[in-house]
């Protein structure tokens, strides 16, 4: 191999090694680039009307006659559906339990003689709506009993009304895309600080929807909640 010869095939390997490592160079710093990543957290909310409401309506008698006693729990039974039902509900709204009644006697121990009223007992009517204006307008009209000589127990942990809102799937959609709009706005000004472009999705996730009352005195409203977060490229 002449002189002339090797020298132009150094001279094309240096070439060679150049150009790779100008390629490796780019290819490095490219992915660099793609590496520099932003993520952000979009918020979206809604206040929605429940759509069902479950309410127990609980009342108790006391009496020294146990048959006597549970002639008055079914007569206030009735008065109960037949109030109910001149408000508005139906049938299949309305649910009755099994009364339960209580002999003091039989779980006192040489105090007898100090009860006034040997047995007592409560029922329970259950209404069962997705009516929520008829619901708590009959609510506020249920003391029209009370003067008619019905007891209601109130504020116990079974006699707790609870209103649900079940069309979740209807307003997700809309509620995702509100969540990650959200994300995107946040990414870009941040993005504008940095005096970056944003680029593609690098990867995203959406945490649980929650649903909550907007407060104690309003839990017919409730407060629908779920936050997107999104991670996001930065590219110069």
């Amino acid at each position: 191999m002449s002189t002339k010869n090797s020298v132009l095939i150094s001279i094309g390997f240096i070439i060679g090694l150049s150009i790779m490592a100008l390629i490796l160079s780019k290819g490095f710093i490219s992915y660099k680039e793609l590496d520099r990543t932003v993520t952000v957290k979009g918020l979206a909310q809604e206040e929605v009307k429940a759509d069902l409401v479950i309410w127990p309506i609980k009342f108790i008698k006391a009496s020294n006659d146990n048959t006597e006693l549970y002639k008055e729990l079914e007569d206030d039974t009735k008065k109960i559906l037949e109030f109910l039902k001149g408000i508005g509900f139906n049938d299949s709204e309305l649910t009755v339990l099994a009364p339960s009644v209580n002999d003091k006697f039989a779980q006192s121990y040489g105090g007898s003689d100090r009860i006034k009223f040997r047995y007592s007992g409560f029922n329970k009517v259950v209404v069962y709506s997705n009516n929520i204006d008829l619901a708590r307008d009959a609510m506020k009209k249920l003391s029209k009993l009370g003067k008619e000589g019905i007891t209601f127990l109130q504020d116990d942990y079974d006699t707790r009304v609870e209103y649900m809102f079940t069309k979740l799937n209807e307003i997700k959609p809309k509620m995702v895309e509100k969540a990650t709009q959200s994300a995107r706005d946040t990414a870009l000004k941040f993005a504008q600080d940095s005096s970056s472009n944003l680029g593609k999705i690098k990867k995203a996730s959406q945490g649980q929807f929650s649903i909550s009352s907007r407060d104690k005195n309003t839990e017919h409203i409730k407060r629908i909640r779920v936050v997107s977060t999104v991670e996001y490229y930065l590219v110069d």
